[in-house]
């Protein structure tokens, strides 16, 4: 009897030592991915910050090229754009609503 009981904790024991190994090597599988995702996550807020930085710089410009001085530069400068000559210029008569003929 005492040769079984001897099998039976030697089971035991070997299950033990075998189940505490392997909760230790999952322990340290989940603590390097830990890590891992830590490192992904400072890239992530770097590049987040850097992307609001050129929206900011990209608004700041859009903002710019809606004023009239930067638009008739533009115009001149990069399309070759001249104010119109008086033969160019049409005057509509548009009438006015509610006034009577």
């Amino acid at each position: 009897m005492t040769l079984r009981r001897a099998r039976i904790f030697l089971f035991n024991w070997t299950l033990a030592v075998v189940a505490a190994s392997s909760a230790f090597i999952v322990h340290l599988a989940m603590r390097g991915r830990i890590v891992s995702l830590g490192y992904e996550l400072g890239k992530a807020r770097q590049e987040q910050a850097r992307l609001r930085e050129v929206k900011r710089v990209l608004e700041l410009e859009s903002a710019s090229y809606k004023t009239p001085e930067r638009v008739e530069i533009f115009a001149r400068t990069l399309l070759g754009m001249e104010p119109p000559g008086p033969d160019r210029i049409v005057i509509v008569n548009a009438k006015i609503p509610n006034e009577k003929p």
